[in-house]
């Protein structure tokens, strides 16, 4: 994933959002107090000048996300094709325009799955047949330790969810536990697509890193981590039977209901080692 041939870079525009606004609410005892609640925006992304997909999202890393979600939709397949990605709010819009133009896109756009995804959970053209080509390395060895600090730097991370709520997470993290990207949107889709497109735009290599995230484990979750390298998957949340089945397919280790000293493995136990 983190290849890039041509060793160039898109231009990026830098218009994040605030992610709260602040509104009025009247509490139990009948007092209005001022209260923080999650942005929403919508963000209609045009390739080469084609509507592509409108997200739902808080707007804190548009570039990001539409970079990652580009990548992980395989709708472009070097980030040295990209010429620049142009957000702007005043028309709710990102224009990503390439430096040789995007031949296929409307035929991949034809072939489409629906998924569960709250925000944004479209799969275009056949990602799931893609799912033979994934080999993830071998190593990027989990132990519960690096587990348990994962956890408890999660927990301890400032966030919008702790301020106001209604937002999923998700978090790049070392082999040691330790958080090296940190991403939080109103779908939880948009948040691990986000992570892509940091990951793309500075070449992060996945296959030594843990990637966490606070919503469940469906399949396009677990497809979009074995296409970023990354072989350990974890949540706070449980999994569905296809993220299951294709976790099991692709060796990923896959790691659920993960809250404080708890956790239940369900694949790829051949990289995860328990303390004594």
């Amino acid at each position: 994933m983190a290849n890039n041939p041509s060793g160039r870079k898109p231009l990026l525009t830098q218009a994040a959002r605030p992610s709260t606004i602040t509104v009025s609410a009247i509490n139990e005892q009948g007092q209005t107090v001022p209260t923080l609640i999650a942005g929403e925006h919508p963000l209609t992304v045009y390739l080469d000048k084609r509507e592509i997909v409108t997200l739902m999202t808080l707007g804190a890393a548009p570039e990001a996300l539409v970079l990652g979600y580009l990548r992980n939709q395989k709708l472009v397949a070097d980030i040295g094709d990209i010429a620049a990605v142009q957000v702007d709010w005043e028309t709710d819009s990102a224009a990503v325009t390439t430096h040789a133009g995007s031949q296929d896109v409307m035929e991949r756009m034809a072939h489409r799955t629906v998924t569960t995804g709250c925000g944004q959970g479209t799969m275009f053209g056949d990602l799931m047949n893609d799912i033979d080509s994934i080999v993830l390395p071998s190593g990027g060895n989990l132990t519960e330790a690096a587990l348990m600090h994962l956890l408890d730097n999660v927990r301890r991370h400032e966030s919008v969810y702790k301020q106001a709520g209604a937002v999923h997470g998700c978090a790049l993290a070392s082999a040691a536990g330790e958080i090296l990207l940190f991403v939080e949107d109103v779908g939880r889709h948009n948040a691990v697509d986000a992570i892509a497109g940091h990951m793309w735009l500075d070449a992060i290599d996945g296959d030594d890193k843990i990637f966490y995230t606070t919503g469940r484990l469906t399949s396009e979750m677990v497809i979009k981590a074995a296409q970023m390298g990354i072989p350990c998957l974890v949540s706070r949340s449980g999994l569905t039977a296809m993220g299951y089945q294709i976790a099991q397919k692709v060796g990923l280790t896959l790691i659920g209901r993960a809250q404080g000293k708890h956790y239940l493995l369900f694949a790829g136990g051949q990289r995860f080692s328990r303390e004594n």
